[in-house]
């Protein structure tokens, strides 16, 4: 039997949130331990709400699937194996892990007791896949854990254009069957905007997309009827998704383009779709102007 102390009495320091299922949130107020150096970063940083955040998983004769790499500590009687069921099942991950940015190997943790998990400034998730249809398409780089009883796939676009063009990649990670899947977002939750579709279309400048449900249809197209229409139109192409789902878009995610007073900015705003645009722009713009 294990005692452990998580919660400040005070919550001065830090608190546990609630998650979903077997998963909670241990959130850092502000970072007490740095020196007279970083002092004043680590201040200003917690008033932006970049804070240290650690997931804890709370099994019951139940097991977990971790990013590899993720685990801090365990306590109880836990115990660790890997997801590999043999030398083609390795090179099959080890395949889709060079295509998703994903570690090849996830280990799994089984048992009962409590499996704390590496501290993270990144924003949390916490997501039913019964709440996506049964699959959740992520972007690279975002999973960090889930139910054991969840699947992981590589899923491929549905084009060649929607890799090169969309900014989303060929491949993606597919969580699907059901359970609870852990995320880490580039932006807090409150700053996503959920889109729910029934049998409709969205078109999103940029991949500001960051996870949609499986059963959409992803694909890129020109905003407009033309490719000079889209060039002069500003806005070039877009990434379309089309059918029954949800969508989670981050509209303020940092991209690297810093706005203007005039209201431009000094980066592309997406991608090829941009270069595409200035280009065709620039062939308009001296044309016009003669």
């Amino acid at each position: 039997m294990f005692q452990i102390k998580l919660q400040d009495p005070n919550a001065e320091i830090r608190k546990v949130l609630p998650g979903k299922g077997c998963y909670s949130l241990l959130e850092y107020d502000h970072d007490v331990s740095n020196d007279p150096y970083s002092a004043i970063n680590t201040y200003f940083a917690a008033k932006m709400n970049i804070k240290k955040r650690q997931v804890i998983a709370d099994l019951n004769n139940s097991s977990i699937i971790l990013q590899a790499g993720a685990m801090q500590m365990t306590l109880g009687n836990v115990n660790i194996a890997t997801d590999v069921k043999g030398a083609g099942d390795f090179m099959k991950k080890f395949i889709g892990s060079k295509v998703t940015g994903e570690t090849a190997v996830k280990p799994k943790y089984e048992g009962t007791g409590k499996v704390i998990l590496e501290p993270t400034y990144k924003y949390i998730l916490f997501e039913d896949i019964a709440d996506w249809n049964g699959s959740l398409v992520i972007e690279d780089g975002m999973f960090l854990a889930c139910d054991s009883t969840v699947d992981m796939k590589v899923v491929s676009r549905s084009s060649l254009s929607s890799a090169v063009l969309g900014g989303e990649g060929l491949f993606n990670t597919s969580l699907q069957g059901s359970g609870i899947a852990v995320l880490e977002s580039p932006v807090p939750r409150e700053e996503l905007i959920e889109i729910t579709l029934d049998n409709d279309v969205v078109k999103i400048d940029g991949n500001q997309a960051i996870a949609w449900s499986g059963s959409l249809d992803f694909t890129v197209e020109k905003s407009t009827k033309s490719l000079i229409g889209s060039a002069a139109s500003g806005e070039g192409l877009v990434n379309v998704y089309r059918g029954t789902g949800k969508i989670l878009v981050a509209p303020v995610r940092f991209s690297g383009a810093i706005a203007t007073p005039e209201g431009g900015n000094t980066g592309s705003s997406s991608g090829a779709s941009g270069s595409v645009g200035n280009a065709v722009g620039s062939v308009l713009g001296g044309f016009l102007g003669n």
